[in-house]
């Protein structure tokens, strides 16, 4: 466990988070915009791993985005990242102290009440709850926790982190995910798989205004 506080968001974390898995559309939604995004390589031996952390994070300088790297977190440290995104057994491997001392964010991956408990107290830069719904861009054993089980868990963060939510979200879900209150939806598929990326995000933006629509956490909450 980390003795170090993580450092905070420099500009909010939200409303849109794209994880993806190719530099080069990372760089096409800086381009548009997007402040926050997550490269996330899941192969450890990827030939292009070290090449794409490093113009990962040259880009998110250029663009003055917040750019988290997936899991990979000695070459994040390395190549001087914003930030870092660890899953639980990744946060048991990792150096958090060293991470923290170096001003390095920290997303946390949570899957259920009692890790976002545990997450928590490592005072993190943000909590990403999941999986939200069904999803298949990983392999998971727990089932989806649903709308109301996110707006119970950001209703228990209650505001002293900033809150994701991820899992199978698609622009015809997002209206019900943001009116939980969490601060940002993190997207995979919704768009990896865009045939117009532009318009997408156009449309997202747009879904996640800063005025939410009413019902609010409580209600869903019920």
């Amino acid at each position: 466990m980390s003795l170090t506080p993580f450092a905070p968001m420099s500009e909010g974390i939200g409303p849109l988070y794209p994880v993806v898995d190719d530099v080069d559309l990372l760089e096409r939604l800086l381009c548009l915009g997007v402040k926050t995004v997550q490269l996330r390589v899941k192969q450890p031996a990827h030939p292009h791993l070290l090449d794409w952390v490093q113009r990962a994070v040259a880009l998110g300088r250029a663009h003055h985005a917040q750019v988290f790297i997936n899991d990979h977190w000695q070459l994040a440290l390395e190549a001087g990242a914003y930030g870092v995104h660890l899953g639980q057994q990744d946060l048991q491997e990792a150096d958090l102290d060293r991470l923290a001392r170096q001003g390095v964010r920290l997303g946390v991956s949570t899957r259920s009440p009692e890790q976002l408990a545990a997450a928590v107290k490592l005072s993190p830069s943000y909590l990403a709850i999941g999986h939200i719904f069904p999803t298949t861009t990983k392999q998971l054993a727990e089932p989806p926790q649903g709308i109301s089980a996110l707006a119970q868990q950001v209703a228990t963060v209650d505001g002293r982190f900033p809150t994701v939510a991820i899992g199978g979200i698609d622009l015809d879900r997002a209206p019900d995910v943001w009116r939980t209150g969490v601060d940002a939806i993190a997207v995979v598929r919704a768009v990896t798989q865009a045939p117009d990326l532009a318009a997408r995000i156009d449309a997202f933006n747009r879904c996640l205004n800063p005025s939410r629509q009413q019902g609010g956490r409580d209600a869903i909450g019920q």
